[in-house]
């Protein structure tokens, strides 16, 4: 574990202050990816999963003595993770063009794989697990854009959507149709469940293209979104993977590190990163450990929040 030495905070509101340890410092847990994605905690084991997309592999940080190790390979170019209310892994598979969940056993269930039309995902990017079990998940086109972090192949759906899977049901309804996305990347929801924020990086694929955060209100059945409004506007590099801590706090990756918004959408500062950030998630007991995936490596910051969930 390297501890860096140089300042890694950047304040801009008071309050951001009062979100960080004077003395905390930004620690190197390891190095040696190609891109690293979606990190996920487990408290009972103690450890961290987190992607290596373009090596294919999943690997395992072990947070009593900090050693690390393959936990899955080939993986199928996994993306994004969470863990669901019975502590399994939901995984977001580029290659599989699904989501996959590991089990107790540690077999693996592909949960959805294809549209209410019969087509196949493009490659589910990012997943959050909602308190009614319901799994909702981001899919655009990066795992098939090219072999680099999955197999090449057109889009059956032509377009990118969010998705919303109801495991009691087995119904899949898209709940961004019409909603203006073109890239939907990382999501999450507010502390109550209200809110869900989604990261667009349509920048990506069309010149002048959308680079923000949006959040919307979940309607009264907890299945649709409306109201939707733009939350955040980065200005270097791209949002992706986002959290929010107990108080609402939006914990978020960007091209020049962890940004901070509060509820109300202003910036409160910057946790400085040395690589440009793809991802990030609450863990230790007191979920006031927050785990960052960043290019090639994986680093971790103490704060003084509390993440809404693991």
């Amino acid at each position: 574990i390297l501890r860096l030495s140089c300042m890694d905070l950047e304040v801009h509101d008071e309050r951001f202050r009062g979100l960080n340890h004077g003395s905390a410092r930004l620690e190197k847990l390891w190095t040696g990816g190609r891109w690293l994605e979606g990190p996920a905690y487990f408290p009972a084991g103690k450890y961290l999963v987190y992607s290596d997309i373009p090596n294919d592999r999943v690997m395992r940080f072990d947070e009593t003595d900090g050693s690390v190790s393959v936990f899955l390979t080939p993986a199928r170019n996994h993306n994004g993770h969470t863990t669901d209310r019975q502590g399994r892994l939901v995984s977001c598979e580029h290659q599989g063009r699904c989501i996959s969940r590991v089990e107790h056993d540690g077999s693996t269930t592909n949960i959805v794989s294809r549209n209410s039309d019969g087509q196949q995902l493009n490659s589910p990017n990012d997943v959050v697990v909602k308190s009614d079990d319901s799994i909702w998940f981001t899919d655009p086109t990066y795992g098939i854009d090219s072999d680099y972090e999955g197999d090449a192949a057109p889009s059956e759906i032509g377009a990118s959507h969010v998705y919303c899977y109801d495991p009691s049901s087995r119904v899949l309804r898209a709940v961004t149709i019409g909603l203006g996305f073109v890239k939907p990347n990382g999501l999450a929801f507010s502390p109550d469940e209200s809110l869900l924020y989604i990261v667009d990086t349509g920048a990506t694929h069309v010149p002048g293209g959308p680079k923000h955060i949006r959040v919307f209100n979940v309607g009264e059945d907890g299945r649709t979104l409306k109201d939707g409004r733009i939350f955040a506007l980065c200005d270097v590099g791209l949002f992706d993977g986002l959290r929010c801590d107990q108080d609402g706090n939006v914990w978020t990756s960007a091209g020049d590190g962890v940004r901070c918004y509060a509820p109300d959408g202003t910036f409160l500062g910057r946790i400085v990163v040395p690589e440009p950030v793809s991802n990030l998630c609450f863990g230790g007991p007191k979920r006031n450990r927050l785990y960052i995936t960043a290019t090639s490596s994986l680093y971790s910051i103490y704060v003084n929040a509390r993440g809404a969930t693991w």
